[in-house]
């Protein structure tokens, strides 16, 4: 059974990250992230991680898709005419395709990934204050990168939809 909601969910949280890249709306593609997220939550439920979904929930499903739909519907984003794709585009396109292709190789090629014997690993995940302690030790700076990463993206956010007036004479 457990296999079989697994695959449930998997399939539900890719199909609703495709969706958030091949949408044109903006809205509905918020939409979609919303229920990616919702999906990954599920299968926290499914790893016995609550607390993770329950936070999953809340914080990104709850605060971060509701800002980013509230950015997107004060700025009024109408999807336009895309540009041209530059140099730089491009070449930052086949710098990513770069990395990409080298992570897949490196995996396929190392086959698996060490992990520690879980007879050994201490259990954090039952106690919330050690739970507490491991994310503000030991994960502190992943935390605090995919925040910063997240503060990127409402940046970009913003100046994307901005709309500018007047470049044709800068130009």
């Amino acid at each position: 059974m457990s296999d079989l909601l697994f695959n449930l969910f998997a399939i539900f949280t890719v199909a609703c990250a495709l969706g958030v890249v091949f949408n044109k709306n903006a809205v509905a593609s918020a939409m979609c992230l919303l229920l990616c997220l919702v999906g990954v939550a599920g299968l926290f439920v499914l790893l016995d991680a609550f607390l993770l979904a329950v936070l999953l929930v809340f914080v990104y499903a709850g605060a971060v898709v509701a800002l980013f739909l509230f950015i997107v519907m004060l700025l009024d984003m109408q999807g336009g005419e895309r540009k041209k794709f530059t140099k730089s585009t491009i070449a930052s396109s086949i710098a990513a395709a770069g990395l990409l292709i080298a992570g897949v190789v490196t995996f396929a090629t190392k086959g698996y990934i060490e992990s520690a014997d879980p007879a050994t690993v201490p259990v954090v995940g039952n106690n919330l204050r050690a739970y507490a302690e491991q994310l503000f030790t030991v994960y502190l700076l992943p935390v605090q990168i995919v925040g910063f990463l997240l503060l990127i993206a409402m940046l970009g956010v913003i100046v994307l939809s901005k709309k500018f007036e007047g470049l044709d004479d800068i130009k």
